[in-house]
């Protein structure tokens, strides 16, 4: 049977999975943890003070658990000079020597460069763990198997996605978005899309998103009424930010026409990688682009351009200005 590592290197930017596996560490000192735990700065406290604390005796407990934060990236960052050196030095000579109860974990907020000198010392030794955490590749993905695997939960989809796009790839948020969402469904259905629009900040660019298909189709009271309801769901947006997210989106729709009609794939993934925006916005993108012809959209940007300067010089406030553009949309 192997012996237990008695040094951890965690590194890298997914701080949910990396404080889960401290938090589990954590929960397997036993009622007595506290009395064998310390925690460190690794920004201010010099290794030889984690060395100390790694190797004193535990207290009526068979290991001592010690956490540095940052210490690697500190005495390894450029510019640290020869005390960083000497540092570096110290730690390395240090980790196969270290007691049989040491748990010396070292936890860097971002993944440490395969170059690193600690880093690749740390690697040749047997009696250490390492592990990057790494943000995930595909955030939807993150999010139906976090609800799954964490939270027994089901959700769609759509509604992954719908959080993914939302929560720019900010693991924290984006999993206190699903907490929220698997308390608010009670496990009584999967989450759906609707659920996140209704608890999440996904809801103004969802109702553009509707708006604009109501535009399309020429159904301006369905159109007014997701203006109140925005305007309503943000008291302290007079109407700017909205109309900010609907120039966004007729410009957004214009640049996928363009893509189109330059020989580019019509697909959300082809047109996520041109225009820069989440997959799950493209092929809604992609949908609705369908429904305008490129004239009309340079037409619509321009009047947008008009009413933009107008409410600028305060010749119009921007709910009028709303109204007028979903009135001239729909009579078209």
């Amino acid at each position: 049977m192997s012996a237990a590592p008695r040094f951890y290197i965690f590194h890298g930017d997914d701080s949910i999975s990396r404080d889960e596996a401290l938090a589990r560490m954590k929960g397997a000192m036993g009622e007595d943890g506290d009395l064998n735990r310390s925690e460190f700065d690794g920004a201010l406290t010099p290794v030889p003070e984690v060395l100390a604390a790694v190797k004193s005796l535990p207290f009526l407990a068979d290991k001592r658990l010690v956490i540095a934060r940052g210490l690697i990236s500190h005495i390894t960052r450029r510019g640290a000079g020869q005390a960083g050196k000497t540092a570096t030095d110290r730690l390395i000579a240090e980790l196969p020597a270290l007691p049989e109860f040491a748990r010396l974990v070292l936890v860097e907020d971002s993944l440490l460069s395969d170059s690193n000198r600690l880093l690749k010392a740390a690697q040749k030794l047997d009696n250490g763990y390492i592990r990057a955490f790494g943000k995930p590749q595909n955030l939807t993905r993150w999010i139906s198997e976090r609800a799954k695997n964490e939270y027994a939960a089901e959700i769609s989809p759509q509604a992954a996605d719908a959080i993914a796009s939302v929560v720019n790839a900010d693991l924290l948020r984006a999993d206190n978005e699903l907490c929220k969402l698997v308390a608010y469904v009670n496990g009584e259905r999967p989450i759906s899309e609707e659920d996140v629009a209704a608890l999440t900040p996904y809801v103004p660019e969802a109702n553009v998103f509707e708006m604009v298909d109501a535009l399309a189709t020429g159904n301006g009271a369905r159109a007014l009424e997701l203006i109140q309801q925005s305007l309503h769901d943000d008291p302290k947006d007079p109407g700017f930010r909205l109309f900010a997210l609907i120039v966004r989106q007729f410009r957004l729709l214009l640049m996928t026409r363009d893509h189109i009609a330059q020989g580019g794939a019509a697909q959300g993934p082809a047109i996520a990688k041109a225009l820069g925006v989440h997959p799950f916005a493209a092929g809604k993108l992609a949908r609705q682009s369908r429904r305008f012809r490129a004239e009309q959209l340079d037409a619509i940007l321009k009047r947008l351009q008009r009413y933009d300067q107008d409410m600028k010089t305060g010749r119009i406030q921007p709910r009028l200005a709303l109204d007028l553009l979903v009135t001239s949309l729909a009579s078209q």
